[in-house]
């Protein structure tokens, strides 16, 4: 029997009994949407977060004192010594690899005021060095930003965000107005383009400053975060090697002991996220093979059933010729095509339930072709397990006995 013959009769068959076949691909539907939905969520949050984490800029890693994120005893990292601008320096005096190496410090929680203006005190203050801007991918939409003397002469200037802009300056220019932070007035000379958020943080709510005005508004005596650009792609690792171990040296760090300090990458929090999702993904798994599982019996089920009301349709084609492997082909090739209906109206839903979802929430959905073919391929291999001994029961019939059958 031709193959096309054995599909067009394994398709009348599922047809002619639509509410039975309807019934059993619920388990093969639930089981295939359970997966697309699943991963295109996963897949789409995944190049979301991805485009969000990637805060530094290229080649670029920062070296800093705590992890993070933090897993374990916390102590062990407060309790690390502080890393400071002369480790920088030293950092940038001695690493042949790096092409900038900046410098920056933190605030956070800061209100900024102008004139009878206020925002809320949830702003980050930053004392930085011009490589800022580059090492860490910002840009500027207006004016400009801070220069080298800017830091020899501890200049009181700023560069704000757009949401520090919008909430002060709603109606006028803000270059060349000053601002007050901690009570002293900073003269705004660039505003950054706008950013976006990290993982739900906005970067566009961000005031920088020269670290040395930085330094004596805040005080000295905290951590840095030094950034650290190599030269090129190919450079990367051998620049993260050696700033790895300048950093040992002055830190004076034994030999075989762990660092004293954490080199942190874009990477750190793709894999943090994988991590996390991980579980997600071996959820979804469980609930779609529990959904085939199901499925599959009943597909057996309903091959069993329609090999019994078939019986004498058996014993006919036998009886004019129709070979074993005709008979088992057909059977075989009839839950198949019953299992690939159930899996394409599965990839459908949970496609579909993806787009709903990226439509209504802040969730973005990304359908990866290789879970298609992955869905379809489950689909095929649960018909042709469970189809199986429906088949070739069907196959081993005496046409005798199948003729006699009413």
């Amino acid at each position: 029997m031709q193959l096309g013959e054995s599909f067009n009769m394994a398709v009348t068959a599922i047809m002619t009994n639509k509410l039975r076949s309807a019934l059993t691909l619920l388990g093969i539907i639930i089981g295939v949407m359970t997966i697309i939905a699943m991963q295109s969520l996963i897949s789409g949050l995944r190049n979301s977060v991805r485009d969000q984490v990637n805060v530094l800029g290229a080649n670029v890693f920062q070296v800093q004192k705590f992890p993070t994120i933090v897993r374990g005893n916390w102590e062990k990292y407060r309790n690390r010594k502080d890393i400071t601008r002369e480790e920088a320096a030293a950092v940038k005096r001695l690493v042949t690899a790096a092409e900038k190496v900046g410098v920056e410090v933190w605030e956070r929680g800061v209100e900024i005021r102008f004139e009878d203006q206020k925002t809320l005190p949830t702003i980050m203050v930053a004392g930085v060095t011009p490589e800022f801007l580059e090492n860490n991918g910002y840009t500027i939409a207006d004016g400009r930003f801070l220069t080298e003397q800017d830091i020899d002469f501890s200049s009181r200037t700023a560069v704000v965000g757009v949401e520090i802009v919008d909430t002060l300056f709603p109606f006028e220019d803000p270059l060349g107005k000053d601002i007050k932070i901690q009570g002293e007035r900073f003269q705004i000379i660039g505003i950054f383009g706008q950013m976006g958020s990290i993982l739900g943080q906005t970067r566009d709510n961000q005031v920088v400053v020269p670290i040395s005005r930085f330094e004596k508004v805040f005080g000295q005596y905290r951590s840095i975060n030094i950034t650290v650009r190599a030269k090129s792609a190919a450079l990367y690792d051998i620049c993260m090697d050696q700033t790895i171990g300048v950093m040992r040296a002055i830190r004076k760090v034994h030999p075989g002991a762990e660092n004293d300090f954490e080199i942190r990458t874009n990477d750190q929090m793709m894999d943090f996220f994988d991590n996390l999702t991980k579980y997600v993904r071996i959820v979804a798994i469980a609930i779609a093979s529990i959904s085939l599982l199901v499925a599959g019996v009943g597909i057996m089920n309903i091959m069993l059933v329609s090999v019994t009301e078939r019986t004498r349709e058996i014993g006919i084609r036998k009886s004019i010729g129709a070979k074993r492997g005709d008979i088992l082909w057909q059977f075989l090739i009839e839950a198949v095509v019953l299992s690939e209906i159930g899996g394409v109206i599965g990839i459908i839903i949970g496609v579909g339930i993806g787009k709903f979802v990226e439509a209504v929430t802040p969730v973005p959905a990304d359908v990866p072709i290789w879970t298609v073919f992955v869905g379809l391929i489950f689909c095929s291999t649960v018909g042709l397990i469970f189809g199986v001994y429906p088949a070739s029961k069907a196959a081993r019939m005496n046409p005798i006995v199948a003729l006699r059958h009413e």
